[in-house]
This record gives structure tokens, C-alpha cells and sequence, in this order.
């Protein structure tokens, strides 16, 4: 059986307002908003775009407007990704002031993590691969 490529996989993180999120990734991340679809007087939905990796975001407003049935899942949440990063020490910097949920820590893999929550309460782990020793 044949088949289909797979081009990307985009996580979608719902929240009950996106544009403390927005500005989260745009103003600490470096990440540039490519599209924003509104909601009433609000945003219902946005995609983050940086160096060809895309994360989403979408009102429960929105969602509920959109797929009734998935709404309720929606509001389930809260939703975990895990952020491989080329500088720890950047990010660490760029996320100064974000609850911190996972101090820095070294790994059996070789990773140095560490983890918080975004505005809105999704937990983010940043890592660099092969640093573990270092500190």
C-alpha cells in the first residue's frame, strides 16, 4: 500500500483569548504573525510563522464557531510541545519572566531542558541536544 508524504506537522493551541500568546512568540520568540482571521472584536485564530516552523492558535470562540464537535476537546487542554533549539542559553534569556515549570536540568539523552508556560497555560519545553554536560 502506497503511502502519502507527509510535509509538516503544525500544533494548534487553543486559548480562551491568543493575543497575549501572539505577542509571546512574536515579541520574545522572534516568530512573525503570517495570517490573523477575527472574532468579534478579538482575534479567532493566527498563525506564527519562523524559519519554516509554524504554530497556530485559536479562540475557543473561534473553534466552537468552527467545529462544534472537536470544541469541547479543545478546552481540555493544556497542550505540551517540545522545543528543539540550536542556543538554550538564548532562549532561557528570551523567556525571562514566563512562569518557569521545569528548572534547567540535564538529561540521560544528552539534552539540556528547561520548561514553562506560555500566557495562556500550554507548557513549552525548550532543549539543545548534545549539551548535557555542559553548564
Amino acid at each position: 500500500m502506497k503511502s502519502a508524504a507527509v510535509k509538516k506537522i503544525t500544533p494548534i493551541l487553543f486559548a480562551q483569548e491568543i493575543e497575549p500568546c501572539i505577542q509571546f512568540w512574536t515579541e520574545r520568540m522572534s516568530f512573525q504573525k503570517t495570517a490573523e482571521v477575527p472574532e468579534g472584536d478579538k482575534i479567532g485564530f493566527a498563525l506564527l510563522e519562523k524559519d519554516g516552523l509554524e504554530l497556530m492558535y485559536q479562540s475557543y470562540a473561534s473553534v466552537e464557531k468552527d467545529n462544534a464537535a472537536t470544541a469541547q476537546a479543545a478546552r481540555k487542554g493544556p497542550t505540551f510541545l517540545y522545543v528543539d533549539v540550536d542556543d538554550l542559553n538564548t532562549m532561557l534569556a528570551a523567556a525571562k519572566g514566563a512562569e518557569i515549570v521545569m528548572p534547567m536540568r540535564s538529561t540521560f539523552y544528552g539534552a539540556r531542558e528547561f520548561g514553562i508556560k506560555d500566557p495562556v497555560g500550554h507548557y513549552i519545553i525548550f532543549a539543545q541536544q548534545g549539551v548535557a554536560q555542559q553548564q
